[in-house]
């Protein structure tokens, strides 16, 4: 078995905002998985695959397990599990260590395939502004919040996180997200010059958390990719011999 690909998806946001049309959504990311099983070196889920998730010492939500079941069954034929935090399942913690092997990432993950280096992020919290909102990343990452938050019964947790799920708006991303390409080229072109200022040059800077599908060339000869979600879309992205290419999945295509 030839296993050279790395593929990358953002933003399944399962169980938003209904259970049917979350569990419908499932059924598209296992054909999916079950697509590149036989390719796939290496999968990153880059953030928001669920619209809430918190592991209690002894509970996790109930439900997903197509998801769970196959990417079991990927992390046991030797493909490489990497799990990102999102700003909606930031309270991963070491449920998917120990029952995928997966490794978790918390932040940013730079990694070197085929002579490319590549910079891969959930992408909350990026560039300049939006102090609100990384101040309260911070306080829900901390270590007294999570602990708050587990005196709650999962009954009530839970079901909280639940009932703003099914207020979610991202039914409505693909009509917004046509609206905004312009301003990702900006907002990227900019975040990039800070982003270089760090870490230096890549070739590739994939993020999920924006929620709209996009390829942009930069100025700088890096290409951006955003993967977009899978409300709306079934977009992913594919890396093979130095090249990443954005995908639109179909159940057929394989």
């Amino acid at each position: 078995m030839n296993r050279t690909k790395y593929y990358f998806a953002s933003d399944f946001h399962l169980g938003a905002p209904k259970y049917q049309s979350s569990k419908a959504r499932e059924q598209k990311i296992v054909a999916w998985l079950e697509a590149i099983k036989t390719d796939a070196a290496a999968l990153f889920l880059m953030g928001d695959v669920f619209d809430f998730w918190f592991e209690y010492k002894t509970v996790i939500p109930k439900g997903y397990v197509r998801l769970l079941g196959k990417l079991a069954e990927l992390s046991d034929t030797g493909v490489k599990l990497y799990f990102f935090k999102g700003n909606h399942d930031m309270w991963v913690f070491d449920y998917f260590e120990k029952e995928l092997n997966a490794t978790i990432i918390s932040d940013e993950l730079i990694i070197e395939k085929d002579g490319k280096r590549v910079f891969l992020h959930h992408g909350d919290g990026l560039g300049k502004g939006d102090e609100a909102y990384k101040l309260l990343k911070k306080i829900f990452r901390s270590q007294f919040c999570q602990w708050l938050f587990a005196r709650l019964h999962p009954n009530l947790g839970i079901g909280i996180a639940n009932y703003w799920s099914g207020k979610s708006r991202i039914a409505n991303n693909k009509k917004e997200g046509l609206k905004l390409i312009e301003s990702e080229k900006i907002w990227a072109e900019s975040y990039y010059q800070e982003l270089k200022q760090e870490f230096g040059d890549f070739d590739f800077v994939i993020f999920g958390h924006r929620h709209f599908p996009v390829k942009i060339h930069l100025s700088s000869g890096a290409t951006y990719f955003n993967l977009g979600e899978w409300v709306n879309y079934t977009y992913y992205a594919m890396m093979d011999n130095g090249k990443v290419e954005l995908l639109d999945f179909k159940p057929d295509e394989k």
